[in-house]
């Protein structure tokens, strides 16, 4: 029993690095912006979220540190897709490659750094109940918080006013230009808060999840989340579904090598790659139904004088 409480202890925590991701590039989607650059962003925030723990001794400071690294990427990367109609793919593209290549760079100091001994959360008397107490209440606040934050955002996007504005932007940002928003600035905002999202993650990957730093650390967890949008059809609570559907699946390889199942560890590896193929093949099956669900103006530019 201690195994399978283990294994869902797991998979909440690697399903909030996945949620953080996808909810930050939900927020990008919604505006019409496609940002390819989560997995660079991701892991320049996983150094910045470890470098600042290390010196601090204080994972806020870290998370703080991985946001603010992840709105700085966005921001550039809006300005170039947004002022300067810049291919959004390729933009992003170039992000995510900058990104590995920067943190491999930068981090070589960091690779034999340790990190301070860390506090350890649990919710009192929940977390003595048996089975449950270690599977569900012995987490870092910031798994319950993205819970909350998911519930939060669905809220904002389809019952307050600004979410509206941000999902006529997605929708027709040159209608939404005639009523008088600014949709420059608002997809601006969008992404930047995105990437903080990203970042977020990112930095919990690096103090939290695995409180080490090592080159490529992220693993493609930005590209999973880029499909996990797709697969929860642009809505935050099937992204949190989505993410601990994944997230599941990515502890289901260590699960299995831990109870003597005699398989190549390289096919155990490829489960989580396999699965979003998998899921993405399904989806891609009924265009009809993505369409209905995705922004209309998703990856497209807008000219304010066209």
């Amino acid at each position: 029993m201690d195994a399978y409480a283990l294994l869902l202890a797991s998979t909440l925590s690697a399903g909030t690095v996945l949620a953080l991701a996808a909810l930050g590039l939900l927020l990008n989607e919604k505006a019409g912006i496609v940002n390819l650059g989560a997995e660079g962003m991701m892991l320049c925030a996983a150094l910045a979220g470890f470098a600042t723990v290390v010196y601090t001794g204080s994972t806020w400071l870290g998370f703080a540190a991985g946001m603010a690294v992840g709105a700085l990427l966005a921001g550039l990367f809006g300005v170039l897709v947004i002022w300067l109609n810049t291919n959004q793919y390729a933009t992003g593209l170039a992000l995510s490659l900058f990104g590995a290549g920067f943190s491999a760079f930068a981090g070589l100091p960091m690779v034999q750094a340790k990190m301070p001994s860390l506090p350890k959360y649990s919710i009192p008397l929940l977390s003595d109940i048996p089975l449950l107490g270690p599977a569900l209440f012995k987490h870092h606040p910031l798994v319950y918080g993205t819970v909350v934050f998911a519930a939060a955002l669905a809220w904002w996007l389809y019952r307050s006013r600004s979410g509206l504005v941000l999902r006529a932007v997605g929708e027709s940002p040159s209608s939404a230009h005639a009523l008088g928003y600014p949709v420059r600035r608002i997809r601006l905002a969008a992404v930047m808060a995105g990437g903080a999202l990203c970042g977020l993650a990112g930095a919990y990957v690096s103090t939290v999840y695995t409180p080490l730093w090592v080159e490529g650390m992220v693993a493609g967890r930005g590209w999973i989340a880029l499909a996990l949008t797709t697969f929860a059809t642009w809505r935050p609570a099937r992204v949190l579904l989505g993410a601990y559907l994944f997230g599941g699946v990515t502890m289901l390889q260590f699960h299995l090598q831990a109870s003597g199942v005699h398989i190549a560890s390289q096919l155990l590896s490829m489960l989580p790659y396999v699965a979003t193929i998998v899921v993405l093949v399904l989806i891609s099956r009924n265009p009809l139904w993505i369409r209905a669900n995705m922004p209309a103006s998703l990856g497209k530019p807008f000219y304010p004088g066209a």
